[in-house]
């Protein structure tokens, strides 16, 4: 149904045309509860126009607190988080209608933030940091998250590049930005989220208690600003990704239907830290589009454990996380936990290896749907639900997006052929694709080749549509003349039992100009091994799993390996040491 659905409505020609609003739902009681999300997702499949003004707030989660006032959406939370200590805070749509409006006051008015001004929010998993991005909503101001690991000279240059008027952080974090708070010209106020106060700081609780809940939600144009993700190339500074409140507001009505099989009666449990974009994918508006509810553990630290007793403990029934968390879960063995609710998976951010997918497959019998997008677009491929899934492979594309693989002119090479994994720009540019790194018009032209906007990774498409991913384009190694994609290799080297974890990047070499070198992680069991013997022995393990050229002529052991606040491995950092 589902594919047959996507051929019949989506084709790529389809032309977007910004008009008045086509159909409003405001005060229309008989609606059912799968039209908001089917409107949505008309848009998406080129069956509908896109409105000209849009606001998620007002939009979709408004008309779901409507419908559940009703009693016609099924008796789900809108939002339910939990902490170690075992504190729970659970709201309902219209909760968390009322208390979003509650904050739009308090950033209008107490911070005196205006429509289109900007907010910066660092801040860990915490209530707060959902009821203010929905407020910022409410209010017209743009959205800027960022990862509780950021160092003050980070914090330091996103307030700077941004000319962002207010600060957002914990009790915990306020204190560390202190130093680098007076450089910031623009800044007009600062707010903290918790229990604590601090001079010069105002306390969100405490403005929430008396703030109204009577609040007019702005006007909002489905193209305006709605959210700053700062994105880090291979070169420079991190560039700022503006998304605009139909790209991610609109953006998600397929991908959270279809990928992440979500419906107002499901409960989806996403790990992703808030200042990584996949909190707000698969914690905001993929779940909230979709009538579901979205379940939060503040998990200070991952720990496989703690994610494998939630599952059993809590009724969650679609689970995301990334994909060396499934690896450590898998290694872990989660065979012997029940999670009794759970029935679907999902991944991104990363590369999946297919021993990973093997693996959870027998100890849960659940399969794991990969999806693969950026911080500048919305889902670009997915395994959807009801699809054959294929070990290793992205998937296929994901309505509205025209995915093709191309060359270095923009050209779209033949089935099989690697290229750059890109998205069709023009003529038309899809209306979930990012408006523009802010401030860096260079940049924006030079992420469009031909009529592509290209995505800086490598892939393959097969005959069937299937997109197979080999590495960033920077990752790529190019060894006497053979060009060999990491990610091949480190699925190779995760099969044999010795290896916990890899990273595998180019090493200068003499002769072949650079070479394969793999960092390798030994389980504990391999730990005490003869280190010479171990090495020529995954050697030849690689030779037999891939192509013999691939294989890492240089091997390293170590404790650990680099990684982002959300568990990426950091190949760059190690390629950097290598090539000092």
């Amino acid at each position: 149904f589902i594919m047959r659905t996507f051929i019949k409505y989506w084709t790529p020609q389809c032309l977007w045309i910004l008009r008045s609003p086509c159909r409003s739902f405001h005060g229309n009681n008989r609606l059912l509860t799968s039209q908001i999300t089917s409107y949505y997702e008309s848009i998406n499949l080129c069956k509908k126009e896109l409105p000209e003004y849009f606001n998620f707030a007002s939009d979709v989660l408004d008309e779901w607190a409507r419908l559940e006032k009703d009693g016609r959406k099924p008796a789900n939370p809108a939002f339910w988080w939990v902490s170690d200590e075992g504190e729970e805070v659970k709201w309902s749509f219209e909760e968390l209608g009322s208390l979003s409006r509650k904050a739009a006051n308090v950033l209008s008015e107490a911070c005196g933030l205006q429509r289109g001004d900007r907010a910066v929010a660092v801040l860990p998993r915490v209530p707060g940091w959902w009821l203010l991005a929905v407020a910022c909503m409410r209010a017209g101001i743009v959205f800027i998250p960022g990862t509780s690991q950021l160092t003050a000279k980070d914090i330091s240059y996103r307030l700077q590049a941004s000319r962002a008027k207010c600060i957002i952080t914990s009790d915990t974090l306020a204190p560390a930005l202190e130093s680098v708070l007076p450089g910031s010209q623009f800044l007009k106020s600062k707010l903290i989220v918790g229990r604590g106060s601090r001079d010069g700081w105002l306390n969100l609780k405490e403005l929430l208690e008396v703030a109204s809940a009577d609040h007019k939600c702005e006007k909002t144009r489905s193209q305006d600003p709605m959210l700053i993700y700062f994105t880090s190339g291979t070169t420079g500074f991190p560039k700022m990704v503006v998304q605009s409140h139909s790209s991610y507001g609109i953006g998600f009505a397929i991908s959270g239907r279809y990928w992440m099989n979500l419906t107002p009666s499901d409960i989806m449990w996403n790990t992703s830290d808030t200042g990584w974009v996949k909190a707000a994918w698969s914690s905001v508006f993929a779940p909230w589009i979709c009538g579901s509810c979205v379940f939060v553990h503040n998990m200070p630290r991952f720990k496989p454990e703690v994610i494998a007793e939630t599952l059993s403990r809590y009724p969650i029934t679609t689970f995301c996380t990334a994909p060396t968390a499934f690896r450590m879960l898998v290694q872990r063995d989660v065979s012997s936990y029940k999670f009794p609710s759970l029935k679907h998976c999902v991944t991104g951010g990363e590369a999946l290896n297919p021993e990973v997918l093997a693996k959870w497959k027998v100890q849960t019998g659940l399969d794991i749907h990969e999806g693969y997008g950026q911080t500048e677009t919305v889902t670009i491929c997915a395994n959807m639900k009801g699809m054959k899934i294929k070990p290793g492979s992205l998937g296929k594309a994901v309505p509205p997006y025209d995915v093709q693989i191309v060359d270095d002119r923009g050209a779209v090479v033949p089935a099989g052929q690697e290229g750059t994994i890109a998205v069709r720009a023009r003529p038309t540019r899809p209306f979930c694709l990012f408006s523009e790194y802010w401030d860096n018009p260079e940049k924006t032209a030079a992420s469009v080749r031909g009529d592509f906007y290209v995505t800086g990774d490598r892939g393959v498409m097969d005959e069937e549509g299937y997109v197979w991913f080999v590495g960033r384009a920077d990752d790529i190694i190019n060894s006497a003349g053979y060009r060999i994609g990491p990610f091949e290799v480190e699925s190779a080297l995760l099969q044999h039992p010795a290896v916990s974890d890899v990273a595998v990047v180019s090493s200068p070499d003499p002769v072949r100009g650079e070479v394969v070198k793999a960092f390798i992680v030994l389980a504990p069991a391999f730990v005490s091994h003869d280190k010479e013997k171990l090495t020529h022995e995954l050697q030849q393990h690689v030779k037999k799993a891939t192509a013999p050229y691939k294989y890492p002529r240089k091997v390293e052991f170590v404790q650990d390996l680099p990684k982002t606040a959300t568990g990426k491995i950091q190949r760059k950092v190690l390629r950097s040491k290598e090539w000092a």
